[in-house]
Formats: structure tokens, C-alpha cells, sequence
């Protein structure tokens, strides 16, 4: 029987073991993972947590709290003695463009900016007025927005002056991780990329955004390529690990495409988690940049094309929080379109791509005294399609060899129903990725690519393929329109 991608036991594990961190939005979770790219089952561990968030845009979370939920899923999931020390290596990821302020002793002098942290849109502003934000983009790669750094170090050096002052150096949420454990902050190419400050051709940082930002070259981490792990080292507290060397820190966006198996430019990922995203990886930079996509380098060779949105997971759950919805929500999501639904703009924190206002909030319309609970979740859970299609639509012209839509993560595992609307929207099929922890699976896989080159990995578990319907998609070729027009005159004005 050909193995698949699920658990192994420790005795069943093909050597060598991997160790895949993945600290995400809600938690940060650890695993042990064999040179097949299995999990190895009861070798697990997770630690929930939240960011903190405040109204007027604030989203951090606390670095030295992330550490010490790293160092409990380290003493977890190595502390079976029959491990030995065939873990031959430790890899990273965390959700992207995360900031702190570091101090010469590596310090942290602010709590963890992420990425959905929008205080600093008066700089977005004022940088736009400054510079010239489509040929910044076609060189990094990355539009002016809040999730990136020059903003957000031009807004600090106003309101933390002294902080500012003191922070010898800027570092990403996995770096300040690395370095409290190894030593040493070492930052893969995807994760200085996704600053918004790398050269998406050059691989160098760009000098007119860091004048921009008030800050050196010399204040960042030099990005090393994924295929360059630290040599060996044996913290005491992790005898298991005496072995593994320890990769660069990566983003969450470029391991879940490759967990999802989208390793090419003929796979699109639908990635559903808390945030989401559309992305294709391709060979080299896309030439030219659509305006509302990013295009990250995540190596020496290639480059991540796509659009994020804040709010997908998080949509769902306010939702599930906030209203009194049905039990079952199945049948909700599995109804026929209707002209009655809500049309919603779920920007619950802002928006990205494709139109990058920092500032946007939710709207609902339609809504009527006949609108229950459950009709407004379909509205909610229409809008986070429709704004798939947004980045869609401006993708297909960059990569328009795509032939799969692969979607993956927590919503697309718990509302499987809401993948069918999504091809409605999208008007091409969609197929579920099922198996879950598609990024912690993507890192340890990135990880094998080194340690274990000539292993065969298990096959990728997948569900149903969901395809467009005629009827449907004509009616959301027309929210589509509609929700264009609502978003053209209280969002983006």
C-alpha cells in the first residue's frame, strides 16, 4: 500500500526526523515529521494564543511569550527516549511581517508588530506622497501598506522616539525566536522579503525605502537561502536535538504552498486560515508586477506571486462568536444563491491586496428586517470568496498557466461546503487539500529537500474537487459587480 501523508508511528519513521515549528496567528504549534514528510504521530504539541488588538488598529503579540511556547513545544515533543538523536534538523516558520525593535543585547524593545497592524496609516500616506509607489513596487516586490516595515518604522520614529533610538537592530518574530534558542537570528529570504524592504531581483535591501524609513542596512538580518541551515548546535535543555542543525526562518505564506503541493507555476493555493491568500510560485520574478499582488523572493531562484486578506478565518469566527447562528451550518453554505443575502466587504482589520486600503472596515448591505443570523453568515462567507476573486482576477494575466486551485487550511477543513461557493465565484474547480498543519507540513517538507533529497515524500491527502456551476457563477459574476461598486464608494474613498 503506497504511504500517504498522514501519521507514522516512531517505530514506522523513516529517518531522518525533521522538527517543523509553525507559529501562526492563533498558536504555535511543533511537530516531528520523517524523511517521507510524515507526521510522527504522538510527537505533536500545541500552545494557543491571541494577539492583542485595540480599536485604533494596535495588533502585537508579545515575542518572549512565543519563545517560551516554542520552548514548551521543544520540551514535548523530544522528550520520548526513544528518539535518540534522529532528529537531523529544526525548521521554522510564523505568519509574516512581524517587526521588533531589538537592542544591542538582543532585547526586545516593543511587543511583536504583525502583520495586521494598521497604526501607522498616516505613514502610508505620507510615504505615497513621498514616493513613487508603483516603481517601489516593481522592486520589491511589495505596495506602501501597514503590514510592511517602512511605514511602520517611519510611524514608530514618531511616537517611540527614544525607542527608536535604542534599537540597534529590527528583527522578525522567528529571528528573535532563533536567536533566544540557537544564538542566532537567522532569517531565511522569504521572511526578509516579506518586510517590504528586499529587491524581489537582487536580493538586496532597497536603499531609497530604508532612507525612507530612517534606518541602515546594517540593522537587518542578511537573508540566508533555505537550503543554508546553522551547523549543529546542542542546547543542554534538548539533548534529542544534540544533531539538527537549524534552518532559516521562513514565512507561513511560502511553506503552505509548499504543503499544499503547489510547488510550480501550474498550482494555485487557496490558503483559508485566519488571514488567507492566493499564490503561485514561480521561476524568477513576474514581469511586470500586477499593481494590487505582491511578488516575494523566497530564494535564490524563485519568487511567490499573490495577494493576501486579512480576514478569512477571522471572518468566520467573529461570526460564530458574535451571531446566533444554527447548530449546523452545513446547509447554510450548501443553499442556492440568493438576491436576499447580505452583501458583505469583510474587512474586519483592514485590507490587502488587491486594493491595499489600510484603513478598511466591514460593510454590510442588504441587510433587512428579514435577515436572520444564518442569512448574514452566508453573506459573510460570500464576501470572503468574492475578495479571492478580487486578487484573482489581477493574478490570471501574471500566471496564466495555472490549472489547479488547491485550497487548504482551518476553513476550508470545517466548512468544506464553502468551497463550493468559492468555485462558484471563482468560476474554475477547487480542490481540497485535507490533510491538516498544510504550512508545518510545507516547512519540514522545505527541510527534507536538504537533509533528505532522494526520499520519496508521501503523496498529499486530498477530498472532493468542487466544480463551478453555470447558473451560479453568472449570478456571482454579478455580486462580483456589485460589490466592486460599494467598495469603489465607501472603501476606497
Amino acid at each position: 500500500m503506497p504511504r500517504t501523508d498522514h501519521d507514522v508511528t516512531l517505530d514506522a519513521a523513516l529517518d531522518p526526523l525533521v522538527l517543523a515549528l509553525d507559529i501562526g496567528s492563533t498558536a504555535a504549534r511543533g511537530g516531528v515529521h520523517d524523511a517521507s514528510g510524515r507526521r510522527v504521530h504522538g510527537l505533536q504539541h500545541k500552545v494557543p494564543h491571541n494577539f492583542t488588538v485595540a480599536a485604533d488598529g494596535t495588533s502585537v503579540i508579545d515575542p518572549d511569550q512565543v519563545t517560551a511556547e516554542v520552548e514548551q513545544i521543544l520540551d514535548a515533543v523530544t522528550g520520548d527516549p526513544r528518539l535518540g538523536t534522529r532528529i537531523a534538523g529544526v525548521a521554522m516558520d510564523t505568519f509574516a511581517a512581524s517587526l521588533i525593535a531589538v537592542d544591542a543585547a538582543g532585547r526586545a524593545l516593543t511587543p511583536c508588530l504583525t502583520y495586521a497592524d494598521s497604526r501607522s496609516v498616516d505613514a502610508v500616506t505620507a510615504l505615497r506622497d513621498e514616493l513613487d509607489e508603483q516603481t517601489v513596487q516593481q522592486r520589491t516586490g511589495t505596495r506602501l501598506h501597514t503590514s510592511y516595515h517602512a511605514p511602520r518604522l517611519r510611524w514608530l520614529a514618531a511616537v517611540e522616539p527614544r525607542v527608536v533610538a535604542g534599537a540597534a537592530l529590527w528583527w522578525s518574530l522567528g529571528e528573535y525566536v532563533l536567536a533566544r534558542l540557537v544564538g542566532q537570528p537567522l532569517a531565511g529570504t522569504s521572511t526578509v522579503a516579506w518586510t517590504g524592504l528586499l529587491d524581489r531581483r537582487t536580493g538586496e535591501l532597497d536603499a531609497e525605502l530604508l532612507a525612507a524609513a530612517g534606518v541602515g542596512a546594517e540593522q537587518f538580518s542578511v537573508p540566508r537561502d533555505v537550503t543554508e541551515p546553522m551547523p549543529a548546535t546542542s542546547p543542554a535543555r534538548w539533548p534529542a536535538l544534540a544533531r539538527a542543525v537549524w534552518f532559516p526562518v521562513i514565512t507561513d505564506g511560502f511553506a503552505s504552498n509548499i504543503g499544499s503541493g503547489a510547488a510550480d507555476a501550474t498550482v494555485l493555493t487557496a490558503s483559508t486560515a485566519t488571514s488567507g491568500a492566493l499564490r503561485v510560485l514561480l521561476d524568477g520574478p513576474a514581469e511586470p508586477l500586477p499593481f494590487g499582488l505582491w511578488n516575494y523572493r523566497v530564494d535564490a531562484g524563485r519568487t511567490l506571486l499573490g495577494g493576501a486578506i486579512n480576514d478569512v478565518g477571522r471572518a468566520v469566527s467573529w461570526a460564530q462568536s458574535t451571531l446566533r447562528l444554527s447548530p449546523a451550518l452545513a446547509g447554510v453554505l450548501t443553499a442556492p444563491p440568493s438576491d436576499a443575502t447580505p452583501l458583505v466587504l469583510p474587512y474586519l482589520t483592514g485590507e490587502r491586496a488587491p486594493g491595499w486600503v489600510s484603513g478598511a472596515r466591514a460593510v454590510l448591505g442588504g441587510v433587512s428586517a428579514a435577515t436572520d443570523a444564518d442569512t448574514l453568515f452566508r453573506g459573510i462567507a460570500e464576501g470572503v470568496a468574492l475578495t479571492y476573486a478580487r486578487v484573482a482576477e489581477e493574478l490570471h494575466p501574471a500566471a496564466p498557466q495555472i490549472l489547479q486551485v488547491a485550497a487548504a487550511g482551518r476553513v476550508s477543513n470545517d466548512q468544506p461546503e464553502w468551497l463550493q461557493i468559492l468555485a462558484d465565484v471563482l468560476g474554475r474547480p477547487v480542490t481540497h487539500v485535507t490533510r491538516r498543519r498544510t504550512t508545518q507540513h510545507g516547512t519540514a517538507l522545505l527541510a527534507l529537500h536538504v537533509l533528505a533529497p532522494d526520499v520519496p515524500r508521501a503523496p498529499r491527502s486530498t477530498g472532493a474537487t468542487y466544480e463551478p456551476r453555470a447558473a451560479h457563477v453568472e449570478h456571482y459574476a454579478r455580486r462580483r459587480a456589485q460589490f466592486a461598486e460599494v467598495y469603489d464608494a465607501l472603501v476606497r474613498h
